[in-house]
């Protein structure tokens, strides 16, 4: 057990359990994160005060025998509060977070009041082309140190997921937390302007954001996803998130099927008008 004395950016949990009830946690691992490095590692074995399944043995290893003296969910709850509470939690789906909530009902604990992230969102939205988001997948993908099932690495793996999609999307850890914002209509176009005739999409910008605006005041007609009439693809930026989208995917495939459907950056656009 490693202790800290910094306040962590984010903390990660992951939780084994012993059946298929939820709240029978038999393994927990917390690690914390600070400025893209590891701050501290706690993890412990619990007994769940519930049977064991063979099936749930065989993914993780652990057995009845394994958890005999060990402290309950209501022994450790104290310890799992002061890491989470007021802090914002990841964990790779939702499982986690349910496993806690359902624990702590059993044990007739408080709930522990924590923002939660998932990292499999943060996953498929930092890497869109990967066939999954399974935590074992990305860590190969990523060249994170994984052993499986085990809770604390499970933890940790998770953790360095959030940490090189900050890095790959140049999204802050704040980014991510922010809902995602729900686009208003697109503007409405200008009867005439040099763009008149075109059915542009905008890919890393709303449809309704200053790029959309100074398209339609150009007579241009903004639309929400590439189709068979789409004559421009308007890239707001060249980042990952920009670069992996899948209207731009499209977008290339009809090219390479024939449609004349042009593909340029916000600044070549601000070039074209200019000129």
């Amino acid at each position: 057990m490693t202790t800290h004395t910094d306040l962590p950016d984010f903390v990660v949990i992951d939780v084994e359990t012993a059946c298929a009830r939820v709240s029978s946690i038999c393994q927990v691992g917390i690690v914390g994160f600070r400025d893209g490095r590891e701050l501290f590692a706690w993890e412990t074995l619990l007994d769940p005060c519930d049977e064991f399944h063979a099936m749930n043995t065989h993914i993780h290893g652990i057995a009845a025998h394994h958890v005999a003296g060990q402290p309950t969910f209501a022994h450790v709850h104290a310890e799992i509060d002061r890491h989470l509470a007021g802090r914002v939690t990841v964990a790779h789906s939702h499982f986690d977070k349910g496993a806690l909530a359902a624990a702590c009902r059993v044990h007739a604990r408080t709930m522990i009041e924590t923002t939660w992230l998932d990292s499999v969102r943060v996953a498929k939205r930092a890497w869109p082309d990967l066939a999954n988001h399974k935590l074992g997948g990305l860590a190969r993908y990523l060249g994170i140190p994984h052993r499986h099932h085990d809770a604390l690495s499970d933890a940790r793996a998770a953790g360095w997921v959030i940490v090189k999609a900050i890095d790959h999307t140049g999204l802050s850890l704040a980014d991510w937390m922010a809902p995602p914002r729900k686009p208003g209509a697109a503007p409405r176009a200008a009867a005439d302007g040099p763009l008149k005739g075109e059915r542009v999409v905008i890919i890393g910008e709303p449809r309704d954001g200053p790029l959309a605006h100074g398209i339609a005041a150009r007579g241009g007609v903004v639309r929400t996803a590439v189709g068979s009439t789409t004559t421009m693809l308007v890239l707001a930026d060249v980042g990952p998130l920009v670069r992996s989208d899948p209207q731009l995917r499209k977008a290339q495939a009809a090219r390479l099927g024939g449609q004349p459907i042009r593909i340029v950056t916000a600044h070549r656009l601000a070039e074209m008008l200019a000129a």
